[in-house]
């Protein structure tokens, strides 16, 4: 059997969204249950040339619940020197999608595309669980390629009618209302008036706080922060706040909370669960009398491993892609 290349074009065109929102969902549930292998994510440095790789694997089994498994690793870096010096991208992510029973490569995915679809998936998933019912209002605080994914993906979940944007770049903020205006009501707000929706997703990379207030019941998608030190909602709103996170390790070290977190401010008092236990009903998500509720997500190799699975039965299923034999046969 050939091994599938999937390029940029070919994953978004082979990704439906709800069903990489509902595959994603059903990892995390997989993932408290204890039916998930993810070690934990392997760097490799390389100060001489300010960057580093990053590897992260994964499995997850859902064969009893959906009636599939897969596993796969995805190889990304972080070289911030590219655009100006080498006119490439600071991250690209390439993604090994693996059959378990025969360890074939079944595919070799565009991971910077995957990524993007995989973490737009995984605030839907928390929005589902942790956001009003009657949430109609989306805040987007940063106005970049992840802001477009977090529209999408969340008015899968909610019926959303009004966006307001918040970034300090007009033409981001033009592009949006451009390509959603026809579909929602979308303007250009501050950033307080983003955080005040019932619902607000923030995708920035700054290291001190810029959300300083939310609505009384919005819910909050903190997905800027990968890095320690990375930190866009205040102390207050978090200690104010349920607070969800995607794994405890991850999140403590580079998530949302590293910063309160590591300075003592936050404990593990302060977080209510990981999304995998609330998704596996564990414990609760949003319960009658919740004001605020905040999801830290640092992005989990088994949200790859789940979008991986529908992009490539997808492709396969509409002939998209090319096939070439990087497994040779044995004699």
């Amino acid at each position: 059997m050939e091994t599938l290349l999937l390029d940029p074009e070919d994953v978004a065109e082979s990704a439906s969204l709800p069903a990489v929102i509902d595959a994603v969902e059903g990892a995390f549930g997989a993932y408290a249950r204890g039916d998930v292998q993810m070690p934990a994510k392997s760097y490799i440095d390389l100060p001489q040339h300010d960057g580093d790789f990053r590897s992260m694997p994964a499995y997850i089994d859902l064969v009893e619940e959906e009636g599939w498994e897969a596993a796969g690793v995805k190889w990304v870096n972080s070289h911030p020197h590219n655009p100006d010096d080498h006119d490439l991208p600071t991250v690209m992510g390439t993604m090994i999608y693996s059959d378990p029973e025969t360890a074939l490569p079944l595919a070799i995915l565009d991971g910077t595309t995957l990524t993007r679809l995989r973490t737009g998936a995984a605030a839907a998933v928390a929005t589902r669980h942790l956001a009003r019912a009657d949430a109609t209002s989306l805040g987007l605080v940063g106005a970049g390629i992840q802001a477009h994914t977090q529209l999408e993906a969340i008015a899968g979940v909610r019926d959303i009618e009004t966006v307001v944007v918040a970034d300090i770049d007009a033409d981001a903020i033009a592009e949006i209302i451009e390509q959603y205006g026809d579909d929602y009501e979308v303007r250009e707000g501050s950033i307080d008036e983003a955080a005040a929706c019932d619902v607000v997703s923030t995708t920035t990379p700054v290291e001190d706080p810029i959300v300083e207030s939310v609505g009384e019941s919005t819910h909050v998608n903190a997905m800027g922060a990968d890095a320690a030190g990375k930190h866009e909602i205040a102390d207050d709103v978090l200690l104010d706040a349920k607070v969800v996170i995607d794994d405890h390790a991850q999140c403590t070290h580079s998530g949302e909370i590293n910063v309160p977190y590591t300075a003592g401010v936050l404990d593990d008092e302060d977080i209510h669960a990981e999304l995998g236990e609330v998704v596996a009903g564990q414990k609760p998500g949003r319960e009658a009398g919740d004001g605020v509720t905040v999801f830290d997500s640092t992005g989990l190799a088994i949200q790859d491993v789940a979008a991986s699975h529908i992009v490539y039965e997808h492709a396969r299923e509409r002939g998209i892609g090319t096939d070439f034999a990087l497994v040779g046969t044995e004699t």
